[in-house]
């Protein structure tokens, strides 16, 4: 038996990457699942593998987090499939970089939009859930150690991810007493996922001046650890602050990152 059997999650941004790879956890754990992503047929098959894998029911559905009227009526059809809700982690994000002089405004306010008003859109409709359900819950943000200090030539990125540990910790405080709690997880470097190797290598190396070779490993040179962060180490904190294990916790952010951030 899982820790979290029985339980009912909600995972966003969960087509590939870290957010696939929490799905699949939280079902071989003993949950329910339903993943969202703008990419109906990736969460599909990411739904699809989960629940062959693990025998829990997965689902997939096509969902913007930046739709404030399209999440609470997707929330209600997900609350309905899984019989309540117990768990959300809010993973959806993305990333642009570049120098702050020259940088587009618009993608600067779409990096606010998705990172931190989505998740508040999303939050706050799971609270919503969960108040109605009558039992607590547990929401989960995978924020960043960008979340913690600045980060260069990142300053949109960075700034949604100071927000989100300040969302986290009011909603921590707002809901502490009807029993959901609210936690932020702040990873290192996934240094083998498809952000990384799709596009962050590529706009870090043309940032910096270096080749995607030297990017590598120069973050991990800057691991006390000397190695990447690789799903496993946050899916293993995800599950601990979705159980039991952690009911004394709340408006937390803790580090995941092998020693590069410590506070």
């Amino acid at each position: 038996m899982g820790r979290l059997e029985g339980k009912k999650a909600l995972v966003t941004g969960a087509a590939q990457g870290l957010g696939a790879a929490i799905v699949e956890r939280l079902a071989e754990e003993g949950c329910d699942v339903v993943g969202w992503d703008v990419s109906i047929e990736q969460v599909q098959a990411t739904a699809s593998e989960a629940a062959k894998k693990t025998g829990r029911r997965v689902m997939g559905a096509q969902v913007d987090i930046t739709d404030a009227e399209g999440v609470r009526t997707a929330m209600d059809a997900a609350a309905a499939w899984l019989g309540g809700l117990d768990i959300l982690v809010s993973n959806a994000g993305i990333l642009v970089s570049g120098d702050s002089v020259a940088f587009d405004v618009a993608k600067w306010r779409k990096v606010i939009d998705v990172n931190l008003v989505g998740y508040f859109i999303c939050a706050r409709e799971a609270i919503r859930v969960m108040l109605e359900g009558g039992h607590g819950g547990a929401i989960i943000q995978i924020n960043s150690k960008s979340g913690k200090k600045g980060s260069f030539r990142n300053s949109a990125y960075a700034a949604s991810k100071f927000g989100g540990i300040g969302v986290a910790q009011s909603l921590a405080l707002e809901f502490a007493e009807q029993g959901i709690r609210v936690n932020c997880i702040c990873p290192g470097n996934l240094l083998d996922s498809p952000l990384w190797v799709n596009s962050l290598f590529k706009q870090y190396a043309a940032n910096q001046g270096l080749t995607i070779e030297q990017v590598r490993q120069k973050y991990i040179d800057q691991v006390p650890m000397k190695r990447p962060c690789q799903y496993r180490d946050v899916t293993n904190v995800v599950v601990f602050l979705a159980s039991d294990d952690a009911n004394y916790m709340t408006g937390q952010a803790l580090n995941v990152t092998g020693g590069q951030e410590m506070h």
